[in-house]
């Protein structure tokens, strides 16, 4: 039995004294609206019109089921299923629950003085009245608690449809879907598309601790296989993003116009799987791109290094590396020596080696080939 009941039982009004409180109950409700209106900025436009004659049937309910109450006909629960539906319209309204707080000790106190005023006039003992005000004012209280819960049950609702369409939004994005299904996904999110994504991949365990620093419009996955989590970030200062990853184990792609963020993740994808020691994949470009078909680039160093392969092992090896800093320095003698730890005159005799194995050293055609080919080093 709740409060406003048990004290509805011990006070349980005449049928004269409830007579003469329904003869005041449309003036009353009509009072409490309008104090409502006057009192709490948030209703001052909300109550006219069509919704503030919906508003005053409702309150005359009320007050109806509060005469029932008093008068030990009724329970009240109807009052407060329809209390519980009005929190849960003041969110879709788009109303916070301290306007709606607020209306109620304006409604209580307007109607506790109206229908006092009933009340006393139909001979309602003084020693009565006090019990009249405690019943009046835990009924306010319940409705504001049934109003209160159904307040926070649709927020929690609507953040949750809210938290699953931007989960979507961020599954589309990475899917690659096409900009058409992007922009209403979106729009179901009420997700404001930004000019650029960078997406950065990391354990899905660090995903969302990252997220909760990041800027209010980013996407956050942390279910994807392998334990992998995702961060989606809109507009990214690159350099600040990647200060705020640099104690997690995060790889970070390129910035791409938002509709292509899949290309962002592609590349992040490709990074974490050639190495776990790659944080930012624009500074690993060469890697990236000749390790995008393995088989190709394995196929070109088997035909671009196919004479060394006719040597010894070391020689073979010494000779790359000699090709290898020759083709980045561009065959400055000094520079080779240097990069090789040896005497300039141990670059010319290798290079004259070389020289013999490919006698087209100085074609456009072979120098792209050997650049490529021995662009990482021969264990990659």
């Amino acid at each position: 039995m709740s409060y406003a009941t048990q004290r509805a039982t011990e006070l349980a009004l005449d049928e004269k004294t409830v007579t003469a409180l329904r003869s005041v109950l449309r003036t009353t409700a009509d009072e409490v609206v309008q104090a409502i209106i006057d009192e709490v900025p948030s209703y001052k436009n909300a109550l006219s019109g069509r919704m503030g004659g919906t508003i005053r049937r409702a309150v005359r309910t009320a007050l109806g089921h509060y005469l029932d109450l008093a008068g030990g006909a009724a329970t009240g629960g109807d009052a407060s299923e329809a209390a519980y539906d009005l929190g849960r319209g003041e969110v879709r309204d788009g109303r916070s629950m301290d306007a709606l707080l607020s209306a109620y000790r304006v409604g209580a106190r307007v109607a506790w003085r109206g229908l006092a005023a009933g009340a006393v006039p139909a001979g309602l003992p003084a020693a009565e009245v006090a019990k009249f005000a405690e019943l009046t004012f835990a009924y306010i209280d319940e409705l504001s608690a049934a109003s209160a819960a159904g307040h926070a049950d649709e927020l929690a609702a609507r953040g949750l449809a809210h938290e699953r369409h931007l989960e979507q939004l961020a599954r589309d994005l990475l899917a690659g879907a096409s900009p058409e299904v992007l922009l209403a996904a979106a729009g179901r999110a009420a997700w404001q598309p930004p000019t650029t994504l960078t997406v950065a991949l990391l354990p899905a365990a660090q995903a969302r601790p990252a997220f909760r620093f990041l800027d209010p419009g980013a996407l956050v996955l942390d279910d994807l296989p392998d334990g992998v989590g995702v961060l989606l970030v809109p507009d990214a200062d690159r350099t600040h993003l990647l200060r705020q990853l640099k104690d997690r184990q995060a790889v970070v792609g390129p910035a791409r116009p938002w509709t292509r963020a899949s290309a962002s993740y592609a590349r992040a994808a490709r990074a974490r799987s050639l190495s776990p020691d790659i944080r930012d994949t624009e500074e690993h470009l060469a890697e990236l791109v000749l390790s995008a078909d393995p088989d190709a680039y394995a196929d070109l160093r088997a035909r671009a290094l196919a004479p060394l392969r006719a040597l010894p092992a070391s020689t073979a090896r010494r000779l790359e590396e000699t090709l290898r800093a020759w083709l980045l320095h561009h065959g400055r003698r000094e520079e080779v020596a240097t990069a090789l730890f040896v005497h300039p005159q141990t670059v010319r005799y290798r290079m004259g080696q070389l020289r013999d194995l490919y006698p087209d050293l100085n074609s456009p055609w072979r120098v792209l080939e050997l650049t490529l080919a021995v662009g990482l080093p021969a264990s990659t």
